[in-house]
């Protein structure tokens, strides 16, 4: 079972995401678009962003997602992990990204 973000309190965030199968993004050269096929609706987010919502779905791990940034940016990596909280906290909102439970697995259905 999956968990949406109305089901997580304000201050717990998971420690593994992924992208579900009802969303599917794009990247151009100053954004990368991202539609929710189940809404219709559609999201920009800026090159940054973008990166991150790519790696959430590579890794799903939000560790290893903030540690593989902080080296792309060379940004410190909790600057980094709170930037990456708030675009998940957005993307849980919208149901761009899932929660997988504690005893969930990561890995991808998407094909």
């Amino acid at each position: 079972m999956l968990v949406t973000a109305r089901e997580l309190p304000v201050t717990a965030l998971p420690d593994i995401v992924r992208v579900p199968q009802h969303v599917v993004y794009r990247d151009f050269a100053s954004e990368t678009v991202v539609l929710n096929l189940n809404t219709g609706l559609y999201h920009g987010l800026n090159p940054t962003a973008g990166r991150m919502l790519k790696l959430l779905d590579e890794l799903g791990d939000l560790g290893a997602v903030a540690a593989q940034l902080s080296n792309e940016y060379r940004r410190p990596r909790a600057q980094i992990a709170e930037d990456l909280e708030t675009l998940c906290r957005d993307l849980l909102a919208r149901t761009l990204i899932e929660a997988v439970p504690a005893n969930g697995t990561a890995s991808s259905t998407r094909q």
